[in-house]
């Protein structure tokens, strides 16, 4: 069992919110011990703070959004999967707006941002989430499942009728490097004949082909092309990465999961933490870390959210 981190000192980035098209300043800061991975909103009287929990997740379309008492923060998924990819544990993350800057769509950025600051090991060991029963939830032909396994893997696969993309499959499992290198520069990707709906919406303001992979109906606008032959699974898997720091710990299990979105991938946190017997805590301390791992009500579970 590895000792909980952190980093060592503030740093900052800026830019567009890729739904809002808002203008955004970021900063993660040092955070102790059993905190979690905390947002602050600092352009609100009070600077209200908003644990990354599954309690707090809040209906959004085509991204993670986390709220408490109408205090919102969309689109934190990248950089939680930056943070979990470097098996960061403890974060403040302030913000000036109410979402997080998109960058180049992928957590790279991320990555390098909570790199430069340094990561800080810490005097308290992290505890783990071990599967020891399969748990699955699906909607038609999406399915996600976990298993028991020794180690943490993911298998993603997604089938979109694009002569670009097709049937993609990847299979993960977690390690730093590879993580760094295959997983955080893919980019989130979008059909171009699906702007508009999302304009209606109200998202996509600050959408780009600078943090965008758009597809046409022939093939691709991004005149630099794509980073990976399959990036848009890896991008997937990404966004899991980062959708499964909800649980409030890491987790041991294999998941395989089939035309999946943000969608499913919190209903799944939510099965997890309500099927209590279906896991165990692992620690070298044998406890967990106070208010980290929640049970979500019935209403939360059921709450309408789109991929």
């Amino acid at each position: 069992m590895r000792f909980q981190r952190t980093i060592r000192k503030p740093v900052t980035c800026s830019g567009v919110g890729i739904h809002s098209g808002c203008r955004v300043s970021l900063t993660v800061a040092p955070a102790p011990p059993d905190t979690g991975i905390v947002f602050i909103r600092k352009d609100i009287s009070g600077s209200p703070k908003i644990p990354v929990s599954i309690e707090y997740v809040r209906p959004a379309l085509l991204s993670t959004t986390i709220g408490i008492d109408g205090v919102q923060v969309q689109t934190i998924e990248h950089l939680l999967a930056a943070a979990a990819g470097l098996d960061i544990d403890n974060l403040f993350v302030e913000v000036d707006a109410p979402e997080l800057p998109a960058l180049d769509g992928s957590a790279k950025p991320f990555v390098n941002l909570l790199q430069e600051a340094g990561i800080a090991s810490q005097d308290r060991r992290q505890t783990y989430l071990k599967i020891v029963r399969p748990i699955e939830v699906t909607d038609g032909d999406k399915r996600i499942t976990i298993r028991p396994a020794p180690t943490s893997r993911i298998t993603y696969a997604i089938d979109y009728a694009h002569p670009l993309v097709g049937r993609q499959v990847y299979d993960y499992e977690w390690s730093q490097d590879t993580f760094i290198q295959e997983i955080a520069p893919a980019r989130t990707f979008g059909f171009l004949r699906e702007v508009e709906t999302l304009w209606e919406a109200g998202l996509g303001l600050g959408g780009s082909l600078q943090n965008t992979v758009i597809l046409s109906d022939e093939g691709l606008l991004n005149e630099d092309g794509l980073r990976f032959g399959d990036e848009f699974v890896r991008h997937k898997v990404l966004d899991l990465i980062g959708d499964m720091t909800l649980l409030g710990a890491p987790v041991i299990g294999e998941i395989e999961a089939v035309r999946s979105g943000h969608a499913l991938h919190v209903r799944l946190a939510s099965r997890i933490l309500e099927s209590r017997d279906h896991w165990v805590l692992v620690s070298a301390q044998a406890t967990a870390p106070a208010g980290r791992l929640y049970a979500p009500p019935p209403s939360l579970v059921a709450s309408p959210q789109r991929d």
